[in-house]
């Protein structure tokens, strides 16, 4: 039988263990938005933040960190304290595209992450800037083809950076299409968007969170979205699979977001934020405001994060591969 100086000594140290389980987070927790305020990665995080606030009793900050493609905000993450206090709201660009289309990378995306949890997953939209569409005579994916085939370079394509899902949607448009557009890659989706929105480039595809509200208000005329089936928020928009004909068969182009923590954060964290993160995305508010934007809510457990982004990652090897596009 235990003596009765270890029942005291076990009495003293169960309080002081559950004390220093429940000290996480002991300051503000740091969400990393690899790319500029306003885009969809940015909207989602800033969605989130205040439950995942809420949940831990500290604040939880949106920190924007844009370049390379992402890259940039990853490897800042990646080098961060393992200690439950940063996570990265990484994207298919950061942890799916770049690794095939970098040919250096400044972090380890199999080894310097953890992976926590996916946010949600969202389908791109082919949009124009009304103005240039008219004046082009393009009113859909069919007469956008024809013109981008009768004049090469004529029209120009802005993206949220190179190497970002927004970049290859574009790319394996033109791949499958025979066409040529010129690419102009801004530090995010927001930035492009204003530019697009003001006349300085034509066209672009987007992840339909950002893009719908620009879409609504008449500042875009959507074409299609690049997902396999229509969206719930704009369910009379078309694929770009329908609306293409026979050379964009096969077309599916959609992005996703999801939280990431630096290798080594323990696994109760990670259980945690994941847990938090998948009833926030459950809740009615949250998740209804979310599919009113395009969004489609995840919250899918860490282990079944790593297998979907393990298959991306080889689909989109695959595309990069069959584009062309590199990123040197």
């Amino acid at each position: 039988m235990p003596s009765r100086r270890q029942l005291a000594f076990a009495l003293l140290a169960a309080p002081l263990a559950a004390r220093a389980q429940a000290a996480w987070p002991s300051r503000a927790v740091r969400i990393v938005v690899p790319f500029a305020a306003g885009g969809t990665t940015d909207i989602l995080a800033r969605a989130l933040a205040p439950e995942l606030q809420r949940a831990f009793g500290q604040p939880v900050v949106v920190e924007n960190k844009p370049g390379a493609g992402g890259n940039n905000g990853a490897a800042d993450v990646a080098k961060a304290a393992p200690d439950g206090h940063t996570f990265l709201m990484g994207t298919v660009g950061t942890h799916a595209i770049n690794p095939a289309l970098y040919a250096k990378m400044p972090s380890e995306h199999g080894k310097d992450f953890t992976l926590v949890t996916l946010v949600a997953g969202v389908p791109t939209v082919l949009v124009m800037n009304p103005v240039h569409a008219q004046q082009n005579g393009i009113d859909s994916v069919a007469t956008l083809i024809a013109f981008a085939r009768q004049r090469p370079g004529k029209l120009n394509m802005a993206s949220s950076g190179n190497g970002t899902s927004i970049h290859l949607a574009g790319e394996l448009f033109k791949s499958m299409t025979g066409t040529f557009m010129l690419h102009l890659p801004y530090g995010g989706s927001n930035p492009a968007l204003i530019d697009l929105i003001a006349g300085n480039t034509d066209l672009m595809f987007d992840n339909l969170p950002s893009a719908l509200p620009h879409i609504r208000s008449g500042r875009l005329k959507a074409l299609a979205v690049t997902s396999s089936a229509r969206s719930a928020a704009l369910p009379e928009l078309p694929t770009v699979e329908e609306a293409g004909g026979p050379a964009l068969k096969g077309f599916e182009a959609s992005s996703w977001f999801g939280l990431l923590a630096p290798a080594g954060t323990p696994a109760d964290i990670v259980n945690r934020v994941q847990a938090e993160t998948a009833k926030a995305l459950g809740a009615p508010a949250l998740k209804e405001r979310l599919q009113s934007q395009g969004a489609v809510p995840s919250g899918m457990t860490s282990a079944e994060f790593v297998r979907h982004v393990a298959a991306e990652t080889a689909k989109w090897a695959k595309v990069v591969k069959a584009s062309g596009a590199k990123v040197d």
